[in-house]
């Protein structure tokens, strides 16, 4: 086997987070449906952005949180996704960079813009999306670096970018890859609209090469048609060999090793920006995987790292993870976090 220079390779849509406060009647004057992520084009996308408040500008995209999160805790993290040769593509270059996250995916030299994700946080801390994809839907098997997923324990893989047909073909060239190589897949569901779109394909992907699942009950439930999260339960099992479920405030199910582990979530002393919890849960999770860590501590770490991303504004957290791992006691075995 290839020496294992990453715990975890991300591959998904790199985007740049702009994020803002604004109230319901920013929304209502832009048109922006409250709670929802809705997919603008370039000209929408820039009137938006033009008319929000100051904000944060960061390298974003589901699963390139997930790797933030996961260098935060003093894991091996590497991401690929593709950017234009632009503003903001510099941008999510340098910031992922100088997050601890192994970046080398060459940015494109013509075609469409960077990638950008405008957020519009309320008071009562609903995240309103409109993002504009641009390059990052270029992403296609010529972006791999076979070498790097080789050298990865786990790559993973962001359903979102299911949608375009060669960025498709990449992602199920990834996994097999990564398969060949002896190494283990995981995937996220990322929406349930996604869901129903890439259903099949999704099962089929699952079946044939994902070890791990992630996904929220709303996105399970539509992966398996079924009405009730208990019958999504029943319906996954057997399909991979762990699902790390997301309920929100209900914390988590963990299926795996003919086992069922109910998660508690965190408290968290104030709510203020949701956008990200179940990236940064992903990133604990799979640091616990890849450190030996069994999956009821997995859970535990990933419910400990999404309360603290929406303690606050954005989706990277503000203080070292593995800090605040250490003093929640969690100990793993290839990595002491004290």
């Amino acid at each position: 086997m290839t020496e294992t220079r990453f715990d975890v390779l991300a591959i998904g849509n790199a985007i740049v987070d702009v994020l803002a406060h604004a109230d319901d009647a920013f929304l209502t004057e832009h048109r922006i449906e409250k709670g929802a992520m809705t997919l603008v084009d370039e000209a929408r996308a820039q009137r938006i952005y033009d008319g929000m408040p100051p904000g944060i500008e960061i390298s974003g995209g589901s699963v390139a949180n997930t790797a933030v999160g996961l260098a935060s805790l003093g894991g091996r993290a590497a991401y690929m996704g593709k950017v234009r040769d632009d503003q903001l593509g510099g941008v999510f270059a340098h910031d992922i960079r100088a997050a601890g996250v192994a970046y080398d995916t060459p940015p494109a030299r013509g075609g469409p813009s960077s990638a950008r994700c405008l957020i519009v946080v309320t008071p009562d801390a609903q995240r309103s999306m409109n993002t504009y994809l641009g390059a990052a839907v270029e992403f296609s098997t010529s972006d791999l670096n076979a070498d790097a997923i080789a050298a990865a324990q786990v790559t993973y893989l962001e359903g979102y970018l299911y949608d375009p047909p060669e960025a498709k073909r990449a992602l199920e060239k990834a996994a097999a890859l990564a398969k060949t190589a002896g190494r283990q897949v995981a995937l996220t569901l990322s929406d349930a609209f996604c869901v129903d779109r890439h259903r099949a394909d999704f099962q089929n992907l699952i079946d044939n090469y994902v070890d791990i699942l992630f996904a929220n009950e709303q996105e399970v439930m539509s992966l398996y048609e079924v009405a009730a999260f208990d019958d999504a339960l029943q319906a996954v099992r057997g399909h991979c060999a762990v699902a790390a479920l997301t309920r929100s405030g209900a914390g988590s199910v963990v299926l795996g090793d003919g086992e069922v582990h109910v998660i508690d979530a965190e408290p968290v002393d104030e709510l203020v920006d949701t956008t990200g919890a179940g990236d940064l849960y992903a990133a604990g999770f799979l640091f616990g995987i890849t450190h030996g860590a069994d999956l009821a501590t997995c859970g535990a770490l990933g419910s400990v790292a999404a309360a603290e991303v929406i303690s606050y504004f954005g989706a990277r957290p503000e203080v070292g993870l593995k800090d605040l791992m250490a003093a929640k006691g969690f100990m793993v075995r290839d990595l002491m976090l004290s």
